[in-house]
């Protein structure tokens, strides 16, 4: 009765849909659980983002949960995490995405989960790392370490979202570094972010990474927007 009396001062509401949640559902409704736009990149020899890094930077791996489209759900659960507060929402795709990609073979090998940092202004302002949160629940499902300190952005940059593709290259060319070079020789590392569109922040931190002996590169993110 407490919890009832609970959900009328605070309506539980799907993030995607807006409709009322029942008691067993978690941030999205059943129905939008099932019908989200996944890429199913994984399953797939050859995929768009691996295409879209060909001859940028060499990957064991690549793929994205969902499909981004413009006013779609996909678009309204990322907006959640990243402007209205909702980090519990990125650690339950991250446990959604890593239960989906478990068993994964090229996964396997991986050493650490490097979420794509944001510079501590940014930090600041928005009060957590959204694709820090998505990859602690990757971390969880997968098995595999999350890391915060080894690759850490060095300059603070202005938002990607109404940039070009060269704009969004220029605009996080050399700001990323590694603390700890030692430390990642001749290993596996996923870097994950939230939205992939034109892959210039995942290239930036791939080229920082690509300096360190025997590394491996894989990229994993919540959404992939095709532009």
């Amino acid at each position: 009765m407490f919890q009832d009396f609970l959900a009328l001062i605070y309506p539980r509401n799907c993030v995607a849909c807006g409709n009322s949640l029942f008691k067993h559902e978690d941030q999205v409704c059943n129905y939008c659980y099932a019908n989200l736009p996944k890429t199913h990149f994984h399953k797939l020899q050859k995929n768009p983002i691996e295409d879209l890094f060909y001859g940028r930077v060499d990957l064991v791996f690549a793929t994205s949960y969902y499909l981004f489209h413009k006013k779609g759900n996909v678009q309204k659960l990322l907006h959640a995490i990243k402007y209205k507060g909702n980090k519990q929402l990125a650690t339950l795709l991250g446990t959604w995405f890593g239960n989906y990609l478990d068993g994964e073979e090229k996964l396997i090998s991986a050493d650490y989960i490097l979420p794509v940092p944001l510079h501590f202004k940014r930090l600041k302002q928005r009060g957590y790392n959204q694709s820090q949160e998505f990859a602690l629940g990757l971390s969880e499902k997968l098995n595999i370490e999350t890391n915060t300190t080894l690759l850490i952005r060095k300059e603070f940059t202005s938002t990607q979202t109404k940039k070009n593709k060269y704009e969004r290259w220029e605009n996080v060319e050399d700001v990323f570094e590694i603390t700890n070079i030692d430390e990642l020789k001749n290993k596996h590392v996923i870097l994950v972010d939230d939205v992939i569109t034109t892959g210039a922040t995942i290239e930036a931190c791939c080229n920082v990474l690509n300096k360190i002996e025997g590394i491996k590169i894989s990229v994993l993110s919540i959404a992939y927007a095709n532009k």
